[in-house]
């Protein structure tokens, strides 16, 4: 079986399962997972809130991904700046990015960039601790408005309405706690542009909402309406159904007097944020559902004093250097995992997978079977892939070490790890770990 040398750009969980497919189908390939980030694991630590503990158990898989000695992990390395195309196909058989998607998708309505208005992808990367962002973030609004039918706008949504001190037995670094804790959002408004059957939380982060004693959640009853696409979507999908269940249950349910509300809207189209120098409110639009899972907007309007604003809207994919790029839908194209090129063919030994393959859609088991597609195609083409030039494991380290990179090994990544659980140990908040935040002092840890 022919050895195969491999990069996977990228550490997040759809970089890490295309490296344990290939390396298991195909006993004779090594794979140099290269990530820009001192940490592997992607979204997976930087892009999930605190308050979520079961993330820990698929770290825990991941890392026995990455510690196989077959699989090897260059962290801090940068593509496009330490590392380029041409370089790595110098260095390897093949490239697969799996870059996933960072960025906030844009949304263009009037006013959508007056300061108080926040993508919700730049706060989810502040409060989960990610080196390269502000260590503070603005928390002087009283009343907030989160705009997003998903799972991040709950997120965010959560973490706004949630008492600081809740979050003490979780990872949470000093920094983004210190914040939380000075926030003065007392009511956090929710606004889905469809109705119950269609808005896309998952059931348990939407039960997530009412664990806190000191929140209420609170179902506005306007735009409550399910139509002939939602009734067939309940009866046919266990999550749906459990998703209305819920909210049936909060929109019944008399709040308490909680000093922090969390308000739903449903039914609710933003069309404008209002303010002169600054957020003071949004305006929405009532939707009326169309039958089949569509809404059209009406002109009958609803203005919500807020003073901040956080679109949830979803995930966008970054242009790589080199790579094309499909803008208006934020993927790179491919052809069942292999890059086209400007010419519509595949170029040879160029793969994707993740979300900058599909777009920032589906769950974990989504991810495992675009890696495995990916994988397939890339075992299908291997006859016909040039071998590269400097095959050796040490060729491109030496090459990192010539640009003056500071490596992050698996090793490193092990020394940081145990730091930031010996900080959890020493905190006496029965925290398993506490976030190394600035960059500088993750490489310090990484390198003792």
């Amino acid at each position: 079986m022919r050895e195969l040398r491999v990069a996977v750009v990228g550490a997040g969980p759809a970089g890490i399962y295309a490296a344990d497919i290939l390396t298991r189908d195909h006993p004779g390939a090594t794979v140099d997972i290269i990530e820009r980030l001192p940490a592997p694991y992607g979204l997976v630590r930087y892009g999930v809130a605190p308050d979520h503990p079961r993330i820990k158990e698929i770290i825990k898989a991941l890392h026995r991904v990455l510690s196989r000695d077959e699989i090897r992990f260059l962290g801090n390395v940068d593509y496009g700046t330490d590392l380029k195309l041409d370089d790595l196909r110098r260095f390897y058989d093949a490239v697969i990015f799996a870059t996933g998607a960072v960025a906030d998708r844009p949304l263009d309505i009037p006013g959508i960039d007056l300061p108080g208005s926040h993508g919700a992808a730049d706060f989810v990367s502040w409060y989960a601790g990610h080196p390269d962002v502000p260590r503070t973030w603005p928390l002087d609004a009283e009343s907030v408005a989160v705009i997003g039918a998903g799972n991040v706008a709950l997120d965010v949504a959560r973490m706004l309405a949630k008492p600081a001190d809740e979050q003490l037995t979780t990872e949470i670094a000093a920094n983004v706690y210190d914040g939380l804790r000075a926030n003065r959002a007392r009511d956090v408004h929710v606004f889905a542009r469809r109705g119950p059957a269609q808005i896309k939380f998952s059931p348990m982060e939407l039960r997530e909402l009412s664990h806190s004693p000191d929140v209420d959640v609170i179902v506005h009853p306007e735009g409550f309406e399910i139509d002939e696409a939602g009734q067939q979507a309940i009866s046919g999908n266990k999550g749906t159904r459990l998703v209305v269940d819920t909210l049936l249950r909060y929109l019944e349910t008399e709040p308490t007097g909680a000093d922090h509300r969390i308000h739903l809207h449903l039914c609710q189209a933003p069309v404008r944020v209002i303010g002169a120098d600054r957020v003071e409110g949004l305006r929405t639009a009532r939707t009326e559902l169309q039958g089949d899972g569509t809404a059209r907007t009406t002109a009958d309007y609803t203005d919500t004093p807020v003073q901040a604003v956080y679109r949830a809207v979803g995930y966008l994919s970054t242009h790589l250097p080199d790579v094309p790029f499909d803008h208006a839908a934020g993927v790179v194209p491919h052809d069942a995992g292999r890059v086209l090129g400007l010419d519509g063919v595949a170029m040879p030994g160029t793969y994707v997978t993740g979300w900058i393959k599909r777009g920032p859609i589906g769950l974990i088991g989504h991810t495992k079977s675009d890696a495995a597609e990916t994988i397939t195609s890339l075992l299908a083409d291997v006859d016909g892939i040039p071998r590269p030039e400097m095959p050796a494991r040490s060729a491109v380290v030496q090459h990192l070490a010539a640009r003056g990179a500071e490596v992050v090994t698996w090793d490193g990544w092990q020394l940081l790890d145990a730091h930031e659980a010996a900080l959890g140990a020493a905190s006496g908040r029965d925290a398993e770990r506490i976030k190394v935040v600035p960059r500088e002092d993750m490489l310090r840890h990484a390198r003792r």
